[in-house]
């Protein structure tokens, strides 16, 4: 009887101890065919196979705290995805050669918000870049979901950028709707850059380096449940090392550092930038139909029915967190006919304001 005790046992024991093991060994997340993250060795990320990261050194956390910007936050409803891969990985999407072609696409494409030489799309939004140096930006947004064709892209996002001698800097995070570049039509969290030597989505192409192992930089977003689906992106420069960090400011619970775009990508934005915004962006398909933007519909009356942004927070020449208030924000919007963009309204007994409510049907009758 000792004897068949002992050997149950050490059956239980070898059984967990492998149960463990697979556990360790788990290499990817499989959220559906063909979404799929693979837990990478942060060391062995393939970002830091870029040439201008040869001796690259990984930030594991910025070096500035984010109190400032969790005093803003007070959307409670989160709406990310969670990835929890083991300790010293990262999660990174499986790229197929579908994925890589039509992102290089995509970016060729790419709204660059220091030019005006980007046929097929239109804007809605603001900007700043008469006040600067500045050091980045964060701020609410409202995330929808949009029914778009293959051939148009819908999104909404933060940026910082800076232009000289006909070259420019840019870094942009935020939400999109792009059924061909993400296979298909659900709203997805990205970031997207453009520096020295060409610019990529995500982590497609090496370039952004993924530091947190739960939350990767793109994702598709939950569908909604009940009350509002929102984000709170951030593009923050570290005053340390002059990169480029993106945070999920959370208001309750421990902020997530996503990770961060090196200096050592840029040529122009090592130290600071010129303007910051935010906007809805679409890009029109090659027919000339272009797709809706925000939530789909123009902005109305009752604020808390259209896409909206709120607690802008703008980072100054002394790595200060001010208000955007504080700076005159020059409204952007190239299309009064298929989309709209409304200030948002004051309002009082402590609620919050949104600075603006945008978006738009779209339509065959744009223009370019």
């Amino acid at each position: 009887m000792n004897f068949f005790f002992k050997l149950v046992t050490f059956i239980f024991i070898v059984s967990l101890v492998q149960s463990i093991e697979s556990i360790r060994n788990v290499k990817s997340y499989k959220l559906n065919e063909k979404v799929i993250y693979d837990c990478v060795d942060i060391y062995k990320q393939p970002s830091l196979s870029h040439p201008l990261l040869k001796n690259h050194k990984i930030q594991m956390e910025p070096s500035f705290p984010s109190w400032k910007l969790k005093k803003q936050i007070k959307n409670k409803i989160e709406s990310i995805i969670s990835i929890n891969c083991p300790n010293g990985t990262v999660p990174i999407l499986k790229n197929t050669k579908e994925y890589v072609a039509n992102a290089k696409y995509w970016a060729e494409k790419h709204f660059n918000p220091l030019t005006e030489d980007s046929p097929g799309t239109h804007i809605a939004g603001v900007a700043s870049r008469d006040e600067g140096p500045y050091h980045g930006l964060a701020a609410w947004m409202s995330v929808h979901d949009l029914n778009i064709s293959r051939d148009q892209a819908s999104y909404a996002n933060i940026y910082v950028g800076s232009g000289f001698n006909n070259k420019t800097n840019f870094i942009q995070t935020g939400w999109m709707v792009n059924p061909s570049l993400f296979g298909d039509g659900r709203t997805w969290s990205y970031g997207f850059w453009k520096g020295a030597n060409g610019g990529c989505y995500n982590t497609i192409c090496p370039g952004f380096i993924q530091v947190s192992k739960t939350n990767p930089i793109s994702g598709p977003f939950p569908y909604p449940r009940k009350g509002d689906r929102a984000v709170n992106p951030s593009i923050l420069q570290d005053y340390a090392t002059g990169h480029w960090w993106t945070i999920h400011v959370r208001s309750n619970k421990k902020d997530i550092n996503i990770g961060y775009w090196p200096k050592e990508l840029f040529d122009i934005i090592g130290h600071s930038v010129d303007m910051v915004g935010v906007t809805g962006v679409v890009q029109a398909s090659p027919s000339g139909i272009s797709p809706p933007m925000g939530n789909g519909h123009l902005p109305t009356q009752k604020e808390d029915e259209s896409a909206r942004v709120k607690n802008l927070l703008i980072v100054d020449s002394k790595y200060n967190f001010e208000d955007s208030h504080k700076y005159k924000l020059e409204k952007l919007l190239d299309n009064n006919k298929c989309y709209g963009l409304k200030e948002g309204k004051k309002r009082i007994f402590y609620k919050e304001s949104n600075l603006f409510t945008y978006g738009g049907p779209g339509g065959d009758s744009c223009g370019i």
